[in-house]
């Protein structure tokens, strides 16, 4: 009989967070936390070992017996079958094509059931879950930083991830319009300023008149993104993460069609939720 324990890693470009949830109550076991860097420009063994190393140090921080695990992963990726398809993305082309469940399993020596969900994906289901949004039939997430993640909840289905950042927008595509280099760019454009963050130029510069026609803009083409994502997917209920929904509110401001036309709920558990996500494909 399986545990309601589960170890779970959320995989980035340069690093790897590892933590043991209890999925009886959504909460990570903050013992058990461990971060890794990793290189992700190296060979495949290399790799694997700086993953494994991370869940090993989860696993030994809970004194439950522990065989499973749940992985967030950027794609492109064969999530069904745990296979690599990232290639020429400056970032794990070591594992283009390998089978990553072999991988980790051969250099973690335990055994474990190994279930793989995209990263965008495993941010709206971990919202959702410790969130306790489950009773919802659909729900559409969006990460909004330094990329444009999006992705669909289904009624006791895994979320998946939407790929709408190169949906054509404009003369270009919507996360060309959405992302925090469009903010320090326009506002630069604006403004003949340069500032290294969109939190640098609300500090600085909120109340100017750039700084007004920078959010009417960035709001506008928001509003234009929840219509297009709403439209495609049929529902109205968003869960909003990333960096720059930390200014959800101000942001909201400056078009307030954002929140009379959509019930959306902004992510409460940051990088934790991928991690929560991940555990709860043993859930589903």
């Amino acid at each position: 009989m399986n545990s309601n324990f589960v170890v779970a890693s959320d995989i980035g470009g340069t690093h790897i967070t590892s933590a043991v949830v209890d999925i009886n109550t959504w909460q990570i076991l903050e013992d058990t936390i461990s971060r890794c860097h990793v290189n992700s420009r190296s060979d495949a063994k290399s790799i694997f070992h700086s993953w494994s190393s991370s869940i090993t140090a989860a696993i030994k921080g809970c004194s439950a017996s522990i065989s499973q695990l749940g992985i967030a992963m950027p794609g492109p990726f064969d999530y069904e079958n745990g296979i690599s398809l990232m290639k020429n993305q400056d970032k794990y082309d070591a594992l283009y094509k390998v089978n990553v469940s072999n991988g980790i399993l051969d250099s973690l020596n335990m055994p474990q059931e190994i279930r793989f969900i995209n990263d965008a994906a495993a941010f709206l289901q971990g919202e959702i879950f410790a969130g306790n949004l489950q009773h919802k039939e659909r729900i559409l997430g969006i990460t909004l930083g330094t990329g444009l993640g999006s992705a669909v909840w289904n009624n006791n289905e895994k979320a998946f991830d939407a790929d709408l950042w190169n949906a054509p927008y404009k003369d270009s595509i919507f996360e060309e319009f959405l992302v925090t280099r469009w903010l320090t760019k326009r506002f630069a454009e604006l403004s003949g300023q340069e500032e290294d963050g969109f939190k640098a130029i609300i500090t600085k510069h909120q109340g100017t008149v750039p700084f007004e026609n920078l959010m009417k803009e960035y709001a506008a083409a928001l509003y234009d993104f929840l219509h297009y994502f709403s439209t495609k997917h049929e529902s109205k209920t968003f869960v909003i993460g990333g960096n720059i929904a930390n200014a959800w509110e101000l942001i909201c401001s400056y078009n307030l069609k954002i929140t009379q036309e959509f019930e959306i709920y902004t992510g409460q558990y940051a990088e934790k939720a991928a991690i929560i996500g991940a555990a709860s494909l043993f859930t589903i």
